[in-house]
């Protein structure tokens, strides 16, 4: 049941790439242990026989999925060079790989300009994203509803920036009314609009929060890491479509390639709508920063060492599958939602999953299902 075909592929690939190294003098590989490397890596996988089926088409415990062919290839060719992108120097082609990959991820929520970059997953753009918040207003108070990802309470404490929680209305969205309130108790700096919830794919209300930005002077931070690429689906009802349009208008948005963007773990991106952020991250390591006078992605990074396979994942993985709605990307979205809406529909009318029971298993610790009240993003 597992991908096999394509290690034909990664060996023509293969080929390719060490033959744009042939001019190089020869040399002899020594590799240590390597008359042990076939045993071990059976040992491997007799280990990794010890997990849930997460490749299955059945399989639907979590979100867990093995990332598409081409980019499980291409992160395996870029690691036969192992590139480091947080210099130049250390990743040339990877860089440009990456750079290009997160103009198109821009793009999709419609900045032709933008300062981003790859990170190590959802929680580490986060924290740059609030990071560089605090920097433009230092002291001031994070919000975020009661159905942000916890990481947010743990981000703010890392700050030490105060967040305060925004409680929801009864679909899973921020409450505005309360919103307001604490808004109107002033000292707040930037309000974190959740687009796509973990626990029940909510869409915060996000219209509203840019109109009281007009009033208050926030900045707004969407967290996109699990919903943000069903904006190229183009079957979403009125309020999810109608946010999406608007994700345009924040500050900065978070997104996580290695959730719908097919990726392997980990891969997170961040990105701010204003470039001249990249002055926060100014500091002066010539000993990195020798070889180019063109700005490197470490000098906009929080992390230093990250790796260019990533990137090259990534890239790979766009220029197969381009980020446009009405591509073949969008239209597996479109079928994920069109599912997702078919399974509710089934649930819904089968005396089995009322309303009551369903209620009463979302109380146990040892499960995990969606509230009554709530849809999941794909399906509303």
């Amino acid at each position: 049941m597992l991908d096999k075909e394509s290690l034909n592929i990664l060996r023509e690939a293969l080929e390719k790439l060490d033959a744009g190294f042939s001019a190089l003098p020869e040399f002899d590989a020594r590799i240590p242990g390597v008359q042990r490397i076939a045993e071990t890596l059976a040992a491997t996988a007799e280990r990794l026989q010890d997990n849930f089926p997460y490749f299955h088409p059945l399989y639907a415990g979590q979100m867990l999925k093995p990332p598409h062919p081409v980019a499980r290839l291409a992160y395996s060719l870029a690691q036969s060079i192992n590139p480091n992108n947080h210099a130049l120097d250390g990743g040339r082609a990877t860089s440009v790989m990456e750079k290009e990959a997160v103009a198109g991820i821009a793009e999709m929520f419609g900045w032709r300009e933008h300062l981003g970059h790859l990170c190590g997953g959802g929680t580490m753009a986060n924290l740059e994203a609030l990071w560089v918040a605090g920097q433009l207003t230092p002291g001031k108070k994070i919000l975020a509803s009661e159905q942000a990802h916890y990481t947010h309470g743990r981000i703010s404490a890392v700050l030490q920036l105060p967040i305060l929680t925004v409680p929801c209305d009864a679909r899973g969205r921020m409450n505005l009314a309360k919103l307001g309130e604490l808004l109107a108790q002033g000292g707040v700096g930037t309000v974190v609009a959740t687009i796509g919830t973990t626990a029940t794919g909510s869409v915060d209300p996000l219209e509203e929060i840019l109109r009281l930005r007009e009033k208050f002077g926030f900045r707004v931070h969407a967290d996109a890491a699990y919903g943000g690429y069903f904006g190229l689906a183009e079957n979403l009802d009125g309020h999810a479509r109608h946010v999406f349009d608007l994700l345009q208008h924040v500050d900065s948005i978070v997104i996580d390639p290695h959730k719908h963007g097919l990726q392997p773990y980990g891969c997170g991106c961040v990105l701010f709508r204003d470039p001249a952020v990249g002055k926060l991250y100014k500091h002066d390591s010539p000993y990195t920063y020798f070889s180019s006078k063109e700005m490197h992605l470490g000098e906009i990074s929080l992390e230093c060492s990250r790796p260019g396979a990533a990137a090259a994942a990534l890239w790979a993985t766009q220029k197969l599958l381009p980020l446009a709605k009405g591509g073949e990307f969008a239209r597996m979205l479109e079928d994920c939602r069109a599912a997702a809406l078919d399974f509710h529909h089934r649930l819904e009318n089968r005396e089995r999953f009322s309303r009551q029971r369903r209620a009463a298993i979302c109380t146990s610790p040892w499960r995990s299902c969606l509230p009554v009240s709530s849809r999941p993003i794909w399906a509303r």
